[in-house]
């Protein structure tokens, strides 16, 4: 449901407290104190048939003996008691409740949401705290303290840590926005509140503390959406490995819900941290750090120990230290007194006066590609004082009317240094009281850049790789013979030939039956040295039962090795199907890593990808990371990066760097295999042999399922929806209309600089020829789940694809009204690309289920009216000069007036 109504349940002018008591510590009657002695303005009602009056006001007996409708209550009753008293409620009109009460079985809260849903009416809870909103002065909680107002919002399924971060908050002076229990979110739930906080004017960072997550489609689009306008950062408990279950693959054994959830995480373009002062680190951090975030990292200091706490700690938190390259160090070198440490940490010496500091900072600056973030480190000396540092050092970070210096501090000591750390935070600067601290936050930006990235990326499900499309068809007929037999289990030829259809190298292989001498004779058709494998369904896991034999050079050794096979298998695993053997051409290739590539589903987010190192140690080695698919290659490339493996990837002394792109598109190939065929449930590449020849699969297993788990429809994040893309005639000519992507953004700035400023007024009431990149990137990367913008282009005379124009509409989260525009490049008025757009724009939403489309247009202009007119659109006035056009979309397009 969304964002509907939640107003009420932040923001209400009336609220009735059901439960309310005067016993002492009791939940009803401090939800009561906090409720009434808060400074609430608006009318608050106690509700409990055992009072006539409570703290010197009337108290009234039920809901129905209330004198006007609340509209939003509290309820902390009995479990049995909630459904009659949320229909009570419905029945008056109240749209938002919150439900402290516990121990309502599945039953009760399926009855308490049919009893909400006619009216709209939203739950938060059952089982939490409550909510706390400090502007409003709103405390519907049963906390024992109330919040500061400030510009955090924080979130929580854990009642328990909520009355314990007002604690913590407290001490330090932190102060909120709002301040949410989320309970066992029957209705209310992680995504509504991070569709409605990312549109609050007083949340300017939004921290969440998640144990587990419903609807994931819901949650990462909120998330996504959220995290494009400001910080979004993460606690998730449960980073431990208990309770992972046993798989069919090395990749569903990896896959533990911690690592998924880690995926999700980065995917969304949020932040995850390991505790309170680490939430609360970043949220400072990510709010005032403006500047953007180097790879990596210089250190200017003024001590030589600080210099190496910094270094060490840049070890820890995997910070890589900027190698200062030749120029720098001459330009350096020219400010600085002999003895200067000629290196990164650039230790300028404890005698420095405030120009030294001054003019390293401006060497450094001057070569941003080097130098990445700089951290800045000043211990105090008798010298100078540290404030007289600062005073000099403001105006060069934060130049008046210029862009801030990628700038962190750390102003060591106390006392001494206290005023100068005080200037730096006036003047927007972050600063840290240890350089450990400001390493973490670096590393903190840097991890939070990275996920920001992948957060602009929007990949179809489908793409096309260089060279042959896959055979697709050939997969399914494989997987339906499979299903047909009732297996769910490949054999390793049938899944090498799912891998060789989507054009994945994969070395050759033959099947035999359970026979030595016929084993022997097919390595000699393939050659040898082969490789052999114990072939049954009901052995996964081949080599833990002695079912593999490497580097059989004869037709003798292959032989021995099938008999004393046989003989092992049957006498370790007595009750296994034994289908025969597979020979295996044996791959050696120099200098190669042995890699894993995996899928598996996740009963949460669906469809996931694993990379890491592979071998029959892989579970050991844990090096690994996951990814949700679709895959492109930026996003392939971020997910090979984040494992350990990856740095023998790059090569090192004579080994030559692996072929990537090879890699990177086995990589791809899995996700579109994911969203092509439904019916896979898991597979392992293990292993991918790698190296600067390119890449080879070795050994190979899928699992699928009729119950089709995987598909781009059960993908967490809306693939990009390139099947909506499509040329259409006009003008005596074609031209492609498809949905924006994120590679258009340079195309898309010049569309927008080539329109007429008065178009531009029309469109949004206000003429601006510029526009920020941050704002340019919000129009080109966008969520498909609840926007669409379709852009309609051609090829110029150079054979360069332009944007004509562009059609966009923006739904609200529930999907039943949005909000359109339409432009065009001023030359094309009047040649009906207008309305071919508009034609295509609302041909998708009605497909989309939208039911309302509308748009505030103003007065005077009639072109826009004209063409609203044109599809049946109506016109209401709404004052000062505006007007709205509005569309039902559930009604059949009308025909076109005469």
């Amino acid at each position: 449901m969304s964002i509907r109504n939640l107003d009420f349940l932040f923001d209400p002018r009336s609220v009735a407290v059901i439960g309310a008591s005067e016993r002492p510590f009791s939940v009803g009657g401090t939800l009561w104190h906090n409720m009434h002695g808060g400074g609430f303005a608006g009318r608050v009602f106690p509700v409990n048939p055992k009072y006539r009056e409570l703290s010197g006001q009337r108290c009234y007996a039920s809901v129905d003996a209330l004198p006007e409708t609340p509209e939003m209550a509290v309820i902390c009753t009995p479990p049995g008691t909630v459904v009659d008293l949320v229909k009570a409620l419905a029945r008056r009109g109240t749209r938002a409740v919150v439900v402290i009460s516990a121990g309502l079985t599945a039953g009760q809260k399926q009855a308490m949401l049919d009893a909400a849903r006619p009216t709209l009416m939203r739950i938060l809870g059952p089982n939490c705290v409550g909510l706390l909103a400090p502007h409003a002065k709103l405390n519907a909680s049963f906390a024992h303290i109330p919040a500061r107002p400030g510009q955090l919002a924080f979130v929580s399924q854990s009642g328990a840590l909520v009355t314990a971060m007002l604690d913590w908050a407290e001490a330090r002076s932190i102060g909120f926005s709002h301040f949410v229990s989320l309970g066992e979110h029957a209705d209310v739930d992680f995504g509504d509140m991070l569709d409605y906080l990312a549109m609050d004017r007083n949340t300017r960072a939004i921290l969440l503390y998640i144990e587990s997550v419903d609807q994931a489609r819901k949650f990462m689009s909120a998330a996504r959406s959220a995290a494009r306008n400001k910080p979004v950062i993460v606690i998730k408990a449960g980073r431990s490995a208990q309770g992972q279950k046993a798989a069919a693959s090395h990749t569903g054994a990896l896959a533990g819900a911690d690592n998924v959830y880690d995926a999700a995480i980065r995917r969304a373009g949020m932040l995850r941290v390991d505790s309170l002062e680490d939430l609360f680190l970043a949220a400072e951090l990510l709010t005032r750090y403006q500047a953007p975030i180097g790879e990596v990292m210089t250190v200017l200091t003024n001590g030589g120990g600080a210099g190496v706490l910094a270094a060490d700690a840049a070890s820890r938190y995997e910070v890589p230290l900027a190698a200062l390259q030749p120029d720098l160090l001459k330009a350096l070198d020219a400010v600085l007194p002999a003895n200067w440490s000629h290196g990164n940490p650039v230790d300028i010496i404890g005698d420095a006066p405030a120009p030294r500091y001054v003019d390293a900072l401006r060497a450094l600056a001057a070569h941003p590609e080097q130098t990445g973030t700089i951290l800045f480190i000043q211990a105090p000396t008798a010298i100078v004082p540290s404030s007289d540092i600062a005073d000099a050092l403001v105006p060069v970070i934060q130049p008046a009317g210029g862009t801030p210096l990628p700038v962190i501090s750390c102003w060591i000591g106390g006392p001494a240094v206290a005023e100068a750390r005080k200037h730096f935070v006036g003047a927007g600067i972050a600063s840290f009281d240890m350089p450990e601290q400001a390493v973490q936050a670096i590393g903190m930006l840097q991890g939070y850049a990275r996920n920001q990235a992948e957060l602009a990326e929007a990949p179809p499900a489908i793409q096309v790789q260089g060279g042959a499309p896959p055979d697709t068809a050939r997969v399914r007929e494989i997987v339906e013979a499979v299903l047909a037999e009732n297996r769910e289990l490949l054999t390793e030829p049938e899944a090498k030939d799912v891998f060789a259809a989507y054009r994945i190298p994969v070395a050759a292989t033959r099947t035999v039956g359970a026979d030595a001498e016929a084993a022997a004779d097919e390595a000699a058709r393939i050659g040898f040295p082969v490789v052999l494998k114990i072939l049954s369904e009901d052995i996964s896991h081949k080599s833990d039962v002695g079912g593999v034999a490497l580097n059989l050079e004869t037709a003798d050794a292959v032989r021995d090795a099938a008999r004393t096979m046989l003989a092992r298998v049957r006498k370790l695993e007595p009750q296994a199907r034994i289908a025969g053997f597979t020979v295996q051409q044996m791959v050696r290739r120099k200098q190669a890593q042995e890699l894993i590539i995996g899928a598996s589903i996740d009963p949460t987010f669906g469809p996931m990808i694993l990379f890491g190192q592979g071998g029959t140690a892989v579970e050991v080695m844990k090096d690994s990371a996951m990814a949700l698919p679709p895959l492109n290659a930026p996003l392939a490339r971020a997910l090979i990066g984040r494992t350990r493996v990856a740095r023998l990837l790059a090569g090192y002394r004579d080994v030559k760097p692996a072929d990537m792109g090879a890699i990177v598109g086995t990589l791809q190939a899995v996700s579109q295999l994911l969203a092509d065929v439904p019916e896979i449930a898991e597979l392992d590449i293990n292993p991918l042999i790698a190296n600067f020849e390119g890449a080879i699969a070795l050994d190979a297993r899928v699992r699928v399922s009729a119950k089709r788990p995987a598909g781009a429809a059960n993908f967490a994040i809306a693939p990009y929806p390139a099947q909506l893309i499509e040329a259409v005639p006009w003008n005596g000519g074609a031209v492609t209309l498809r949905p924006i992507r994120p590679e258009d953004e340079a195309q898309h700035r010049a569309f927008l600089e080539s329109l007429d400023p008065e178009d531009v007024r029309m469109r949004v009431f206000y003429s601006r020829r510029s526009m920020e990149r941050s704002e340019l990137a919000r129009l080109v990367q966008i969520d498909y789940t609840r926007e669409m913008a379709f852009i309609a282009t051609a090829l110029d005379d150079e054979g360069h694809e332009r944007t004509l124009g562009v059609a966009r509409a923006v739904t609200d989260p529930d999907n039943v009204g949005a909000e359109f525009g339409i432009i065009v490049r001023p030359e094309l008025k009047g040649s009906g690309l207008g309305p071919l757009l508009m034609d295509k724009l609302l041909a998708y939403l009605r497909a989309a289920g939208t039911r309302q489309l509308s748009a505030q247009v103003l007065v005077e202009n009639t072109r826009m009216r004209a063409l609203g007119r044109s599809l049946g659109f109506t016109e209401t006035s709404e004052g000062d000069g505006l007007l709205r056009l509005t569309l039902d979309l559930t009604q059949p397009p009308s025909a076109p007036p005469a």
